[in-house]
């Protein structure tokens, strides 16, 4: 029996690529702001996928407007929010609170008993991120950065459903026209932010860079994983993102998180991998680039 090497290493090369990508997205905030450069990261990500997988090609029609904007829509929302989090709270946690979505769908399909031990492990671990204890106490998170990632994980949960049904109407050129829709969502937020300054010239190679990193080179990676491994192990793998991430905000941003603070992360991986083994059916996993 062959040891999958190449896909195992592009899946992993496509989490590092995205939580590197993240991380040095958040040293911009300062300069770009949250919303500047989660409009850079999508549009950007659009433009490059447009110009590789030419949706032009295909023959659209006004029917086809309705389910890819709100694909769009979903996508674009979902990573502004998760880029507001993550200016507020810890890569790493946000990561995990994020998964609490895609892991609620995969539960929400299934119905056997086994899976209420994912449903407390998931849980736990949330229990011990929320900052149960006081809002003023030292080390607790801002509650508004808990927020945005626990909305962005309700919009990736929309994006896993409405994703599989203009994957399988649409095909690949699902995802370049739903980040153009997504990119209308955030650009005009990130002009309400930054103003004109949004096009300043300097700031363009930052968010190239972000956009590969993060969004186009994850993307090809994982399609070429996906196509050579099974389901179950993509989404089993998938579930090491938010472990991914803490160590990309410790090495990058010097983000130490407490033991606590790891064994929630712990509890949230172990509750997705657990799910992602207990799957049946071919439906498509989550993408961690989205």
């Amino acid at each position: 029996m062959t040891f999958p090497v190449r896909p195992l290493a592009a899946l992993m090369g496509s989490l590092v690529c995205l939580c590197v990508g993240t991380s040095f997205a958040k040293t911009l905030f300062p300069q770009m702001g949250a919303t500047g450069i989660s409009a850079y990261r999508i549009g950007l990500a659009a433009l490059l996928l447009v110009l590789v997988l030419r949706p032009w090609r295909r023959r659209w029609q006004i029917t086809d407007l309705p389910p890819l904007a709100l694909y769009g829509v979903t996508l674009g929302t979902m990573n502004l929010l998760f880029y507001l989090s993550i200016g507020r709270i810890p890569l790493g946690l946000a990561i995990a609170i994020e998964f609490t979505g895609p892991l609620a769908v995969a539960l929400w399909t299934s119905h056997r008993r086994l899976d209420l031990l994912w449903v407390a492990l998931a849980l736990a671990g949330l229990l011990l991120i929320l900052p149960l204890q006081g809002l003023h106490q030292p080390g607790a998170l801002d509650p508004l950065g808990i927020a945005f990632a626990l909305a962005a994980g309700a919009c990736w949960a929309l994006y896993i459903v409405i994703g599989q049904h203009v994957a399988q109407r649409y095909g690949k050129q699902a995802t370049p026209m739903g980040m153009l829709a997504g990119t209308l969502v955030v650009l005009p937020v990130a002009l309400m932010d930054a103003g004109t300054a949004l096009f300043r010239i300097e700031w363009l190679w930052p968010g190239l860079i972000v956009a590969a990193l993060s969004s186009a080179l994850p993307y090809a990676l994982e399609m070429y994983a996906l196509n050579h491994l099974p389901k179950r192990s993509f989404s089993i793998l998938l579930s090491l993102e938010p472990a991914v991430g803490a160590v990309a905000g410790w090495v990058m941003l010097s983000e130490g998180l407490t033991l606590q603070q790891w064994l929630a992360i712990a509890l949230v991986m172990a509750a997705s991998m657990g799910s992602a083994s207990s799957v049946r059916g071919p439906e498509r996993p989550p993408s961690a680039s989205g």
